[in-house]
């Protein structure tokens, strides 16, 4: 798995070197160093190959003082908060996370000038700004759908075998029970598995609230109680507490985190994949164990009809602390910008400036690539019709934290699925209470 996440890298990062030299904004802040916290991981580091351009076109340095997971970097970030310790300038943030962060948030509305702006598609902006403030540039979107291993669906052996067992026609879930079905059917131990999932942090915890609502609930009332330890919250934990129990998920899934899966559904031990966009030159190319094999597909409904559609995006910030807001407005400016955006397009990564969109879809269509065509038609028609995003508040992290524990112990199998949702909702209840909701 490390060669697969180093083959990765070094794939995703020699895009860079046929990007043109990026535009600055024509600003010099000579002798300056902009001290930075990037998150990392094989999806985010291509992008910071770009950095010594604006370093050469502005005269300044850049010093990254951490680099490190999502959640890793939002565990560090609580913890500058709380000791006041804010020594940097720039950091890696999220638009469902950053509402937690306004105390040290910076407003971008004066630093970044507003064609800028307005070169982003509004529904990411509309998510990026609290309370009327912008305070971050996204930097690419998030939603999931599915990944397959295209010759297992189009065996013939399999669609017999399948036909007979299930009654239905072998083909890419519509649903997730019928994903539940498939999962199973597919699952041959320890060569393959039906599929995976994040099974901690904030990665469970979220897939637990797009079944959820695909699955017609709710995590919230309209006056903030907690409703998700509903008959609805019941049947979305128990799609992962049954895939468990039946062994259709590898074992180790419970401590998965996103790199993980991505790098796991390479190897061909997995048959589907819920995943992000990102993955997907790599999952069809040559360091790919199933490179020219895979399928792409809209994520299943659940009961409800609604497909699941977890969302947000990437972004980057300034803190209120930084020496050099301008400096820092330029360098985000620039990690944003358009051939920032074009090289993460390339590899899947979901745009959030409206003309990279267009011109990345041109640029695979030019090329022949059917492949990237059909990802950003799939992932294009998911987030402009089923993404949605967890509540844009503060509380959201506490509220992610409350949970996860406790959807982990239905998982393996240490409670049930209403106990433990039960006991999430009293502790998410403190929170909502202690936050003054309730």
């Amino acid at each position: 798995m490390r060669q697969l996440k180093i083959a990765l890298f070094a794939a995703v990062a020699s895009c860079a070197l046929t990007l043109p030299a990026a535009a600055a904004d024509g600003e010099k802040f000579d002798g300056y160093t902009l001290r930075v916290k990037l998150i990392g991981g094989a999806q985010y580091e291509p992008l910071y190959t770009l950095i010594p351009q604006w370093e050469k076109a502005t005269g300044a340095k850049v010093e990254v003082i951490s680099r490190k997971s999502h959640f890793e970097l939002d565990r560090e970030m609580k913890q500058d908060i709380a000791s006041g310790n804010i020594d940097y300038c720039a950091f890696s943030s999220h638009t469902n996370f950053a509402p937690q962060y306004a105390v040290m948030n910076q407003p971008l509305d004066d630093l970044i000038a507003a064609d800028t702006i307005a070169g982003f598609a509004p529904l990411v902006i509309s998510h990026a700004t609290v309370n009327g403030e912008l305070m971050s540039l996204p930097r690419h979107s998030d939603v999931s759908n599915l990944f397959y291993v295209k010759s297992l669906y189009e065996d013939a052996d399999n669609k017999a075998r399948f036909k007979a067992e299930y009654g239905y026609d072998l083909a890419p879930p519509e649903t997730w029970a019928q994903a539940s079905d498939q999962a199973v059917f597919f699952t041959a131990p320890p060569n393959r598995y039906g599929t995976h999932f994040a099974g901690k942090d904030e990665g469970i915890a979220g897939r637990f609230y797009e079944m959820l609502v695909a699955e017609g609930g709710a995590l919230f009332d309209d006056d903030w109680n907690p409703t998700f330890n509903s008959e609805a919250g019941v049947r979305a934990l128990n799609w992962f507490v049954d895939l468990y129990s039946k062994k259709a998920v590898p074992a180790g899934t419970t401590n998965y985190v996103w790199d993980d899966l991505g790098l796991g559904f390479a190897t061909g031990n997995v048959a589907f994949d819920l995943d992000w966009a990102g993955w997907a030159a790599f999952f069809n190319g040559a360091d790919s164990k199933i490179g020219g094999n895979v399928g792409v597909a809209l994520a299943p409904k659940g009961s409800s009809g609604k497909r699941t559609g977890w969302s947000g995006s990437h972004s980057f910030s300034i803190t209120k602390q930084c020496d050099n807001k301008p400096a820092a407005a330029s360098f985000i400016t620039f990690l944003t910008g358009h051939d920032a955006q074009m090289l993460e397009a390339r590899t899947g990564l979901l745009p959030t400036r409206v003309k990279v969109w267009d011109d990345a879809r041109a640029e695979f269509t030019a090329k022949g690539d059917s492949f990237m065509v059909e990802v950003f038609d799939v992932w294009g028609q998911s987030m402009a019709e089923h993404a949605f995003t967890p509540p844009l508040i503060p509380e959201w992290g506490e509220i992610a934290n409350a949970l996860w524990p406790k959807l982990q112990a239905a998982i393996l199998g240490d409670m049930s699925s209403q106990a433990a949702l039960d006991e999430a909702a009293d502790e998410v209840r403190e929170v909502m209470e202690d936050a003054g909701y309730l």
